[in-house]
């Protein structure tokens, strides 16, 4: 019987991210990839920084910009986190989809920039909340509805990549 992540990798079944996986990936990456329709229909995705707040996902674009055209247009969009660029061992992966709001508000934008620059700007908060507090500021919030799939090669026998990592010992 053929062994997964050794002899071929067909069956994929079982590999997804659990739970706790999923909130390590989410906790410990800052950037994902934001997917939306573009105005010709075609499916377009920017990569951004993120912070899970107020018990959804959030980011943040200027008004005018691909990305927050396509929400107006259709709010159904994905989010695809990975953990490249991590210190997380292995391929992990994970796409929801769901939908997004923009907000324009003051007051709730105030919010969101004071938890986006204490999360990727903790040794100077004020200086970012500066720089992206401008006019044409607005704050994306994501609330995803389902996993679309995800991945965890760390779940295979040796690195996932036709190594068995039985035959070394």
């Amino acid at each position: 019987m053929p062994k997964t992540g050794v002899d071929d990798i067909e069956d994929l079944r079982g590999l997804g991210l659990g739970r706790d996986g999923q909130a390590e990936l989410i906790e410990t990456q800052s950037e994902c990839t934001f997917v939306f329709t573009n105005e010709d229909g075609w499916a377009s995705g920017v990569v951004m920084s993120y912070i899970e707040f107020e018990g959804s996902f959030w980011v943040t674009a200027v008004e005018g910009r691909g990305h927050v055209r396509g929400v107006e247009r259709d709010p159904r969009v994905s989010m695809v986190i990975s953990n490249a660029g991590t210190a997380l061992p292995g391929r992990r992966m994970l796409s929801m989809r769901g939908t997004a709001i923009i907000h324009r508000d003051p007051a709730t934008k105030a919010r969101f920039l004071a938890a986006f620059a204490a999360r990727h700007q903790p040794e100077d908060p004020e200086s970012f909340i500066r720089l992206l507090d401008s006019a044409k500021r607005v704050a994306i919030e994501f609330h995803p509805t389902a996993v679309a799939v995800s991945h965890d090669s760390t779940k295979m026998p040796g690195n996932g990549r036709g190594r068995d990592s039985s035959r070394d010992q």
